[in-house]
């Protein structure tokens, strides 16, 4: 981990997903711990761990994650969750913050 928190995704929204990270314990890491870019699964996120991720994301943001983000790098990482929270809310011409 890198240990310096970097901002890659919109500072607002990284701290959104941080604190659902702490909130659902699915990881083995203080989220504050890893930057935007390291890899969540190396810092402990399991499959159990990915799925009520998505779950409580999709209730935070009144969004459910099509069937074509679905898989493990959308959520490798807080920049990549934060890609893909961006991509839906602007696919529904809606903003995530």
């Amino acid at each position: 981990m890198a240990g310096n928190r970097q901002s890659d995704a919109a500072p607002p929204l990284a701290d959104d997903i941080r604190a659902i990270l702490r909130e659902s314990a699915a990881l083995a890491v203080d989220p504050d711990s890893v930057s935007d870019s390291d890899d969540l699964y190396a810092a402990g996120l399991t499959s159990h761990g990915c799925v009520s991720l998505m779950l409580a994301l999709e209730e935070r943001f009144d969004v459910e994650f099509p069937e074509r983000l679905l898989h493990r790098r959308t959520f490798e990482s807080i920049s990549a969750i934060g890609s893909a929270v961006r991509s839906i809310f602007d696919e529904a011409g809606r903003n995530p913050t």
